[in-house]
C-alpha cells in the first residue's frame, strides 16, 4: 500500500472519531500521535467556542524519561513509559478521567501499550 493512502485513511478515521470524542472540563481528551521513531501525547479540553486548550503533554523526547528510555529496547516499551508519564502529569493537574483519542491509529501495538501505561499510571478511560 502506498504511504499516501495509508496517511489519508488514518486522517479519515481520525475525523470520524473526532465527531464523537470531545474533551470537556470533567473529562478531557487524551490524544496520541506517533511517528516512526517517537510518540507524543497531550491532554486537551475542547470548549464549545474557540480553540482547544492543551493542559499537559508528554513524549518520548521528554527530559524526565529520555535517559530511562535509552535503556529500554523497542518502541512499544517506550510508548508504555510515555503513557505512565502522561498519567503522572495528569494526576498532578487533578485529572483522573479522560476520553482516549487514538487519532485514527488502530488500537494495536504502540497505541495499545501507551493506553495500558496510562491506565497503570492511574488514568481512567
Amino acid at each position: 500500500m502506498r504511504p499516501e493512502i495509508k496517511v489519508w485513511r488514518r486522517k479519515r478515521r481520525h475525523l470520524r472519531v473526532r465527531k464523537k470524542v470531545k474533551g470537556t472540563e470533567e473529562r478531557p481528551r487524551l490524544v496520541v500521535y506517533k511517528s516512526n521513531k517517537h510518540i507524543w501525547a497531550q491532554i486537551v479540553i475542547d470548549p464549545p467556542i474557540g480553540p482547544s486548550r492543551v493542559i499537559t503533554g508528554a513524549s518520548s523526547l521528554s527530559p524526565e524519561i529520555r535517559d530511562a528510555l535509552k535503556e529500554l529496547k523497542g518502541k512499544t516499551a517506550k510508548a508504555k513509559e510515555v503513557g505512565k508519564l502522561i498519567a503522572k502529569r495528569a494526576i498532578e493537574k487533578g485529572i483522573k478521567k479522560v476520553a482516549f483519542d487514538r487519532a485514527g491509529y488502530k488500537y494495536h501495538g504502540r497505541v495499545k501499550a501507551f493506553a495500558e501505561g496510562a491506565r497503570e499510571g492511574g488514568l481512567e478511560f
